[in-house]
């Protein structure tokens, strides 16, 4: 059931936009969000074997009853050696399929409907790294890692182990990776796919010059960097025909390298190709990078790459109090506003969300005598009794 939250002062715009809803569509008819809050995809590095495990079970469990409108499952990888870490998630064959399958189920049956994004993604050159707690180095293979590829004989970091470049053959056997994962997320029933083409993993690799230093028909002018990510962006299109976006790097923060404008670009030719939506977010390609970071620093690129390509756009990064999210929206500069951390450190932050700006959200029976007391008043026909 969705009930009102309203803040102790009652003070409501005449509809928070925050709160408002807003249909994504597809091939199959899309999907409508009750509100413009989407967890962003966080990697959990809890998999076995690219395996879900009961950790899922509890995260994905919290997330969907955080109020959010859409929930976004961490980046899953659509091969073996496309994980980032050993630990990290998968979905490449019927063993990581039921996994996946079962815990996401059954975390979905403990919360009220809330739409299920899944993230595919190939870390290339960015592969095969320890845990961030364990310090993110790339591994060798005595210590469980393997051999990295990527567009071009190139590693990430100075001292690493260059990642292999990638045939013609690989490229297609990573590209048919990527249809047969989405053919595998149809079957699990979610809403949506996001294509991660962003943070220095394989497909933003593509893109920019830094990583990219091919010289045949996939490197060199911008119209080749962008012809793999676009083909496997059709590939999947193709398969899969429910709500299909792409998670962008707008930027590599670093003079010459991927921008704003080649950004735009991307974004025209992917809206030609039935892209559902754009997830805007910067960096990870480069240790050079020099990133300017402040509340809502990513904000601007949203702005742009909706204007100029016409489709939604979710925006993300350092946006962490419910008006500064309506202000965003208020402001034109996106039609979806991601958290990621945020959901980690406030697990119900739509919930404080809703309480500050007046809004609405669907609620666990459970959960409901957890309110403060003029919370609870708004909620209709929930018994504030204490038994």
């Amino acid at each position: 059931m969705r009930y009102a939250v309203r803040s102790p002062s009652n003070r409501r715009t005449a509809m928070s936009l925050l709160f408002s809803p807003l249909h994504l569509p597809a091939p199959r008819g899309g999907v409508t969000l009750p509100n413009r809050i989407v967890v962003a995809p966080m990697c959990q590095y809890q998999a076995r074997d690219g395996c879900a495990t009961d950790w899922h079970l509890m995260h994905w469990g919290n997330l969907l009853n955080s109020g959010a409108g859409m929930v976004t499952i961490e980046a899953t990888a659509v091969a073996p050696e496309g994980r980032i870490t050993p630990q990290c998630l998968g979905l490449w064959d019927d063993t990581t399929e039921v996994a996946l399958s079962e815990h996401l189920h059954r975390a979905r049956a403990l919360a009220p409907a809330t739409a299920v994004c899944l993230q595919l993604s190939h870390a290339g050159r960015k592969a095969s790294s320890a845990t961030p707690w364990q310090g993110g180095r790339l591994l060798s293979p005595q210590e469980g890692g393997w051999q990295t590829v990527g567009p071009s004989a190139l590693a990430h970091l100075p001292g690493e182990t260059p990642a292999q470049a990638m045939t013609l053959a690989d490229m297609a056997r990573v590209r048919d990776a990527f249809v047969a994962a989405a053919r595998r997320a149809r079957r699990l029933g979610v809403e949506a796919i996001e294509l991660h083409c962003a943070h220095g993993y394989l497909l933003h690799q593509f893109l920019s010059p830094l990583a990219n230093q091919r010289d045949d028909a996939y490197g060199g002018s911008l119209e080749n960097r962008m012809r793999y990510p676009l083909e496997v962006f059709a590939a999947v299109r193709a398969e899969f025909d429910g709500v299909l976006g792409l998670r962008l790097s707008a930027s590599d923060w670093v003079d010459g390298a991927w921008d704003l404008a080649q950004s735009q670009r991307l974004c025209q030719e992917l809206k030609t190709m039935g892209c559902n939506f754009i997830h805007v977010s910067s960096g990870g390609v480069s240790p050079l990078q020099k990133i300017a970071l402040g509340a809502s620093y990513q904000v601007p690129f949203a702005r742009a790459i909706r204007a100029s390509s016409g489709m939604l756009t979710t925006t993300v990064g350092l946006i962490t109090e419910p008006q500064q999210a309506q202000d965003i929206l208020l402001a034109g500069d996106a039609d979806l506003v991601a958290l990621a951390r945020a959901f980690l450190y406030q697990p119900r932050w739509g919930w404080q969300a809703a309480a500050a700006l007046g809004g609405a959200v669907a609620a666990s029976p459970p959960y409901w005598r957890c309110l403060p007391r003029h919370a609870q008043a708004a909620f209709g026909a929930v018994s504030t009794a204490q038994r």
